[in-house]
């Protein structure tokens, strides 16, 4: 039997986190394959083989289905830095921590930029304050602060994650023609004259 205390949503019934599931799947798929144009509820409800009205229920509007969808796919990627594999997960030295923190940043904003886009034009400053944006600080400052204990650690943390800023990555993959790999190999580039 599982307990709930007070404050807390009641524990997610099995068969609506399996409905969850899907229907994330099912908008990730949408949004990888054709677009964010192409998500929508019904279309959605379709590839999830669940009724439009569960779809509906559970997420409300596309927007709010969207916001879900980063939201889950932001805790994937904090997971991967928190305790997966090294570089990006522990056990590696924090030079090679934040190099491929940084790079897997970068594509990880290069992926969901559109989303990302839209979240920050709503609210440009929210960026800051969001849960996740404080998660890639707080990771971000602990490693300089191994790697260069003297220096301004949470002012240097904000300026290299303002490398990664949707806005930034958008108008340097789709303006200028910018590959992500070309973005990291200048964030390299910019690591070893500032940290070496």
């Amino acid at each position: 039997m599982e307990i709930s205390f007070p404050g807390q949503p009641p524990p997610e019934r099995a068969d609506a986190a399996r409905n969850r599931r899907r229907i994330l799947d099912a908008a990730g798929r949408l949004l990888a394959d054709q677009g964010p144009e192409a998500v929508t509820m019904n279309a959605v409800a379709q590839i999830a083989g669940i009724g439009v009205g569960t779809v509906y229920r559970r997420f409300g509007d596309v927007s709010q289905l969207l916001l879900a969808l980063l939201d889950d796919r932001e805790r994937q990627f904090q997971q991967a830095f928190l305790a997966g594999p090294a570089p990006l997960g522990p056990d590696a030295p924090p030079v090679d921590r934040l190099r491929a923190f940084l790079h897997a940043l970068t594509d990880h904003v290069a992926e969901h930029m559109t989303i990302m886009l839209a979240a920050e034009c709503a609210s440009p400053l929210a960026r800051y304050t969001n849960g996740f944006y404080l998660a890639w600080h707080l990771h971000t400052s602990t490693l300089l602060r191994q790697i260069r204990p003297e220096a301004d650690v949470d002012v240097v943390a904000d300026l290299l994650l303002g490398l990664t800023t949707p806005t930034l990555i958008g108008h340097l993959t789709t303006q200028r023609g910018i590959t992500p790999e070309r973005i990291k190999a200048s964030i390299d580039h910019l690591l070893t004259t500032s940290l070496t």
